[in-house]
């Protein structure tokens, strides 16, 4: 069965019962909140529902004064309210052109990238270490992760093609900073998970649908790997 009033002008009216929620000086119903707006009790009801589920408005039942049944009433949920428009990007693009003034702003990205590669890539128990293959498969899981579509170059496994950028309008105008922490990203991860290889450099818009990560190994020498099997069994 369809609600009553369910037209285009569902979100003025839930608004409206959100607004007389916070300007009442007690908790509301939904026949209080009907008669005073002046719509339909089961079309409060569905606002209602909405609201509560949105986190905006907190229901609750109080005791009777006399004889009779709870009373299920609604109160504004306390704090600053969760809806309306998000900056996260002008935000980003403040902070990208603060960054871009450092004398060394590429190097500052790539080591804050570094850092938080390391915390977002799933972890590998210490005892083990990865070889070439798996940790480019957990890099390639933290970049689809993060939205960069990755796909590893047919002709050489050593090239790892970035099919999109979440970041596409900043990295057009901040390229010189937003990359290089983009690179620092991996380098992070890979250090993180001690991989065998690392990212050497990142070619943006290398080619007209794709930016290029380039891989190498790192070439630890046969003694770098036992002293660091010693040091993770010692740990």
């Amino acid at each position: 069965m369809n609600r009553p009033d369910q037209t285009a002008d569902d979100q003025p009216r839930r608004q409206a019962v959100l607004e007389a929620l916070r300007g009442s000086d007690a908790p509301l119903g939904i026949t209080e909140l009907a008669e005073q707006l002046g719509i339909h009790p089961n079309t409060v009801r569905f606002h209602l529902d909405a609201l509560v589920a949105q986190g905006l408005v907190d229901r609750r039942l109080e005791a009777p004064t006399g004889r009779g049944r709870p009373r299920t009433v609604h109160t504004p949920h306390p704090g600053m309210d969760r809806g309306g428009q998000r900056q996260y990007q002008l935000l980003a693009k403040i902070l990208l052109a603060q960054l871009s003034t450092s004398p060394d702003a590429g190097s500052a990205a790539e080591a804050a990238g570094r850092s938080w590669g390391g915390y977002l890539v799933e972890h590998i128990p210490p005892s083990r270490e990865p070889d070439a293959l798996e940790a480019t498969r957990r890099l390639n899981a933290l970049m689809t992760d993060l939205g960069f579509a990755p796909e590893p170059d047919g002709s050489a496994a050593e090239r790892i093609r970035l099919r999109r950028c979440p970041f596409l309008e900043l990295a057009e105008e901040y390229s010189s900073t937003l990359c290089p922490l983009h690179l620092g990203l991996m380098r992070g991860a890979l250090n993180e998970i001690r991989a065998p290889i690392t990212a050497t450099r990142l070619e943006p818009f290398a080619e007209p649908d794709a930016c290029i990560v380039h891989l190498a190994s790192t070439h630890k020498s046969g003694a770098d790997t036992r002293d660091r099997r010693r040091h993770n069994r010692s740990t």
